[in-house]
């Protein structure tokens, strides 16, 4: 199919809203689950070996801010350049996307270098600030020395897939996790079990499942089939180009730095109250909720491009059928998984391990930090349109203000009013998605809103 062609079908000024969203989201959606599988596969499998189950779960549990801000940075070129992408293609300016596209790539390379040496040369120091005890820290340095020799892997994955959604190839944009996916399930038992690797095997799995999706998704975006190119001349760096990305990027960045961040206060707060049992099940909960999580990011993900193109394209009144559709459909899922979490958190705790005392804990910590997901829908919804529409601002400062200005404080706080101990922490989140989820969306539908539909208004006086 020609890329001509290609650019036709792919015009989300065109038929329906909703049938456009979910052509993306779908398979972006089963994307997003898929993906999660790297992380929460190998602490499945972590979380059975023979005898040290609990301390190679909890070690591996302690890398996740790590892997958090590598995937911080993959998410503030991919993400922050993909909605410019998506902008200049529904403006016809073609040159321009190719540009923000390989720009993007040229600073996933160059910082993920760096980030590479730099967590290879710290990592100790790191690992124990973020809660590390002399047990657990020789499993979480197997693991995190391992993966971070993959990390240009992870940038280029992670980072660059987010623009061949951006041209409308969602199901091309699949593929790419799930030849990682399948990779990593495969691997795994065979080089924890089978080869005695133990947590240095589940490593090992997901770098070279990870080389696998980066290989596919370069060789995707200088191919026939893109309807933009990866091309050489387009990695030169622009000043203006990467300020721009970097802008727009940001929310992205922080949202993950700042989960990171979160991730490393609660292991600290949860270690002094109630000890490595403790950092384990935060370690299950966080793997639950990124479960979760995913449907609504790849439904976010799905619209954002959608959006973009419109804007792009001035056509602000399928802009809003949009950001409606993404927000609605996004209720109702948390909504749906909220009650699933309450009334059955066992059989989520007994997909990571078969400790009768984490389970018993875990239970009743994991009710108290669910009780308020049925609000990150809001969050989302209002997040996914500041940046699907140029907004750096706002999606920034609502970035900081849930998980800094909220979370952070509360996870100190909270556990030393009345006696909550380790329940305070888990209740800061809840918390957060209520205050954090309500503010955002409502912000947006009263600054994003009426502006939409005062350039629909100027758009038909002018015509």
């Amino acid at each position: 199919m020609s890329s001509a062609s290609e650019n036709t079908q792919n015009d989300f000024s065109r038929g329906s809203i909703a049938r456009n969203i979910l052509n993306l989201a779908v398979p972006m959606t089963l994307a997003q689950l898929i993906n999660v599988l790297y992380s929460v596969v190998d602490r499945i499998y972590i979380g059975h070996i023979p005898h040290v189950s609990a301390d190679a779960l909890t070690g591996v549990g302690l890398t996740l801010p790590v892997i958090t801000i590598i995937t911080a940075f993959a998410n503030l070129f991919g993400m922050g350049g993909a909605p410019l992408c998506s902008i200049a293609r529904g403006g016809h300016e073609e040159k321009r996307a190719e540009d923000v596209m390989g720009n993007s790539f040229t600073m996933l390379l160059a910082t993920g270098t760096i980030l590479m040496v730099l967590c290879l040369a710290f990592r100790e120091p790191i690992l124990y600030l973020f809660g590390a005890s002399d047990v657990t820290y020789q499993y979480a340095d197997q693991y995190i020395t391992v993966y971070l020799c993959g990390t240009l892997f992870v940038m280029t994955s992670l980072g660059m897939n987010n623009f061949i959604n951006a041209q409308g190839f969602g199901k091309m944009g699949m593929l790419t996790v799930l030849l990682g996916a399948v990779l990593n399930i495969i691997l795994d038992p065979v080089l924890i079990f089978g080869f005695g690797l133990g947590v240095r095997g589940a490593a090992i799995a997901t770098v070279i499942s990870q080389g696998a999706s980066a290989l596919w998704v370069f060789r995707f975006l200088t191919g026939k089939k893109a309807i933009l190119k990866l091309k050489k001349r387009s990695m030169r760096l622009q000043k203006s180009i990467v300020k721009e990305i970097t802008l727009l990027g940001t929310s992205g960045f922080v949202m993950s730095v700042t989960n990171g961040l979160v991730q490393i206060v609660c292991n600290a707060v949860l270690s002094r109250y109630g000890g490595d049992l403790y950092v384990g099940i935060m370690t299950v909960i966080n793997s639950v909720r990124e479960i979760i999580n995913m449907p609504l990011t790849g439904l976010t993900s799905g619209a954002q491009p959608v959006i973009s193109y419109n804007y792009g394209a001035g056509c602000y009144k399928r802009v809003k059928e949009a950001v409606r559709f993404m927000s609605i459909c996004g209720i109702i899922f948390s909504l749906v998984v909220w009650a699933v979490i309450f009334f059955d958190p066992r059989f989520f705790m007994h997909l990571f391990t078969r400790e009768s005392e984490l389970i018993q804990n875990g239970i009743p910590a994991m009710r108290i930090y669910f009780c308020g997901i049925f609000m990150m829908a809001l969050q989302f919804a209002g997040q996914s349109t500041y940046v699907a529409l140029n907004r750096p601002k706002q999606a920034v400062f609502f970035s900081l203000f849930r998980k800094v200005i909220i979370v952070v404080p509360l996870t100190i706080f909270l556990p030393m009013i009345g006696g909550l101990g380790t329940d305070g922490v888990f209740l800061a989140e809840p918390v957060s998605n209520v205050i954090g989820g309500t503010a955002c969306f409502v912000t947006m539908l009263f600054t994003v809103w009426p502006k939409l539909g005062e350039r629909e208004e100027q758009k038909k006086t002018s015509v």
